[in-house]
């Protein structure tokens, strides 16, 4: 390999006949651009690049998990405006995603490190703040990570028990699940996500894979028999599609926007794919198709799921009391138990891949932030098995840290509301600090992108960035706060940023080419 100087290509080209052999494996050339460009960024490689577009893709879908994290959530839709919030308001917020993919997918066309929006966000930042900025934007992006993978394993215990409970005994559910066998199932769960992930990881690009086609089996054979069935009789479509009943106690509009935390849960898994670049044949351009392509997908997928349940919707005042109501749903329109349980089960596989793909993004963003000596004790959580080929160390620390907080159900009942809104909120914030950057300095990193959409661009950052402001002002201020308060009382001694500024990162992308 040879490096001149570059005239008027990007290091990343297209996939040329002969890179890829007969096994889909990646040729010489595509390697070194993407491992060469990563060390441009500052970093030697440590990962196997070992998944495709599609494999891409399809963890990116396993990610949002869109049947799961929408079953699961169903509940904030229903107390917050009925079928309407349901369905208009995934449509709404899926459309308002697509602004914040398409945003990032810009910018990691440029950046494209496990770091994700921490590393593009101190890239793009002036050089008088970019310390404190990519400091605030990496703690979000990691506590974010964390607690959405905690919230998906707490959501799968509830979801575990709320289907088990579709069988009764004399008419009482058959398992009232104690705090701790709740808890204990929760562990279970965790440690089981873990496992898969630390000792399967050459494996899961294949079991992403499968749970797509096994998703969209579950997700036809729930619709078809649902609607077949329908025991108790279908709404008609002025109910499914424009029925407004609010339960929350607050008034109408605000009650509507309540109830968007469902969708905002299911998508809000968007950006975690970031973290998976260094796993990436051609991390420049298959992550940020990756992240488009799968919200048109999730969009369209969750549309089919969700409407057949509102035609087949019990009252919405029995599904109130129930911190679970898909199970219900399921059991109220087949009538029968064991076909209830049944239609469940795809749904409970999916939670387990939903919880491992939450799993192996964490643990890789954790580790990105901890090789730039952002976490105490960074000499450990840095280190790669080099035999499982994963940060193990860094895993090990995101499972404690999420079944020590875990420990919080004991005290409430409620914590996972509280874990999932903090999730969606923490991810939020990490998503719009990168665009908000990008924006203000005049989108002048993307002309070494491979993505530059032009106005349109801009259009989709300013929705991105006025998404974020809606709902997680509050939280964003707060956190900035105490964030800036451990930068100058811990981070401004230790932690320096990416190894490589973002001058250096420019001059060495300037002189290299990639060459045959």
């Amino acid at each position: 390999m040879s490096y001149e100087r570059k005239s008027q290509t990007h290091p990343f080209p297209d996939k040329a006949a002969g890179d890829y052999g007969s096994n889909g494996e990646m040729g010489g050339a595509h390697k070194a651009s993407a491992d060469d460009m990563l060390n441009a960024l500052g970093y030697q490689s440590e990962l196997t690049r070992s998944r495709s577009t599609l494999q891409v893709a399809f963890m990116s879908f396993v990610l949002a998990s869109v049947p799961y994290g929408l079953a699961t959530t169903l509940y904030y839709p229903l107390i917050g405006g009925g079928p309407v919030a349901v369905i208009w308001g995934w449509v709404m917020v899926c459309l308002i995603i697509l602004c914040v993919a398409i945003s990032l997918g810009e910018i990691t066309s440029v950046y494209p490190t496990a770091g994700g929006v921490y590393y593009q966000t101190y890239m793009l930042s002036p050089p008088w703040c970019r310390n404190i900025m990519a400091w605030i934007c990496g703690w979000a992006y990691t506590l974010g990570n964390i607690t959405i993978t905690l919230s998906v394993n707490f959501g799968t215990t509830l979801l575990f028990i709320g289907c088990i409970n579709v069988f009764t005994r004399d008419g009482a559910p058959i398992w009232n699940a104690t705090t701790w066998q709740t808890w204990l199932l929760f562990v279970a769960i965790t440690l089981l996500c873990n496992a898969i992930s630390a000792l399967g990881n050459k494996w899961l690009p294949m079991l992403d894979t499968g749970a797509i086609f096994f998703t969209f089996a579950g997700v036809l054979a729930i619709i078809i028999t649902i609607l077949a069935v329908a025991k108790n009789g279908r709404r008609d479509a002025s109910y499914a599609f424009g029925h407004f009943e609010s339960s929350s106690g607050w008034v109408p509009g605000w009650s509507f926007f309540i109830g968007l935390l469902h969708a905002a849960y299911a998508t809000s898994a968007t950006g975690m794919i970031l973290s998976m670049c260094e796993e990436v044949r051609q991390p420049a351009t298959q992550v940020p198709k990756a992240m488009v392509g799968t919200i048109i997908l999730n969009m369209i997928c969750g549309f089919i799921f969700l409407v057949p349940l509102m035609f087949v919707l019990p009252p919405i005042e029995d599904l109130l009391v129930l911190a679970q109501p898909f199970p219900y749903i399921m059991s109220y329109a087949v009538g029968n138990e064991g076909g209830a349980f049944a239609l469940c089960v795809p749904i409970m596989a999916l939670a387990i891949c939903c919880g491992t793909a939450c799993t192996t993004a964490s643990s890789r963003c954790t580790w990105a932030f901890a090789r730039d000596g952002a976490i105490p004790g960074s000499r450990w959580w840095k280190e790669v098995n080099k035999k499982l080929d994963i940060p193990l160390n860094a895993m090990m620390l995101c499972m404690v840290v999420e079944l020590a907080l875990g420990l919080i159900y004991f005290g409430s009942t409620a914590a996972f509301n509280g874990f999932s809104g903090a999730g969606v909120i923490f991810l939020t914030i990490a998503y719009a600090m990168p665009i908000f950057v990008s924006l203000i300095t005049g989108r002048k990193s993307l002309k070494n992108g491979e993505y530059d959409f032009g106005i349109f661009g801009v259009f989709c950052n300013v929705v991105a960035i006025a998404d974020t402001m809606n709902y997680a002002s509050a939280v964003f201020a707060g956190g900035t706060i105490v964030s800036a308060l451990w930068y100058f009382a811990w981070g401004r001694h230790n932690y320096q940023g990416p190894p490589a500024k973002q001058e250096e990162v420019e001059r060495r992308r300037s002189s290299m080419i990639v060459t045959e």
